[in-house]
């Protein structure tokens, strides 16, 4: 029986940096741009920030990280599961744990931003409870962008 556990980590890290190579491999594939250029592994370090790593027996399959927005509000960035691990659950659990840790800095409110080409994420979003909001509130307008918030 396999366990998966899902564990803060240093975002720097070769399994965190393997797991974000794979994550920007992956969005050059969908839209021809990586988007590593709207984070970096600091984003994720200092009081307001966090990142995780799920684990599979030992294996990272998948990662998250969280940053600070503005008072009281976290962006939930490079969420990320290997392919040959979605459809498991994993990607629930390393938003679950992002929130947990999100409430445990005191915020209120966490939004993210994704794409209209990645429906998995979408609908992993909106059976979490996030809902859409415009993106030109928070991010720049993009026509494949597609923006959620939730309220902790």
């Amino acid at each position: 029986m396999s366990t998966l556990s899902v564990t803060l980590a240093d975002p720097y890290s070769e399994a965190s940096s393997l797991l974000i190579r794979n994550l920007s491999q992956d969005l050059g594939q969908r839209y021809d741009d990586d988007g590593s250029g709207n984070f970096k592994p600091s984003d994720a370090q200092g009081p307001g920030g966090a990142f995780v790593i799920a684990w599979l027996d030992g294996q990272p399959v998948g990662c998250g990280a969280l940053r600070p927005m503005e008072p009281g509000v976290g962006e939930v960035k490079r969420m990320y599961v290997e392919p040959g691990f979605r459809r498991r659950g994993v990607a629930r659990q390393i938003l679950e744990k992002l929130e947990e840790v999100a409430r445990e800095k005191n915020y209120r409110r966490l939004r993210l931003e994704t794409g209209t080409l990645q429906p998995e994420a979408i609908s992993l979003y909106e059976v979490c409870g996030y809902r859409r909001v415009p993106c030109g509130d928070h991010y720049p307008p993009h026509p494949l962008s597609v923006c959620y918030e939730k309220e902790l």
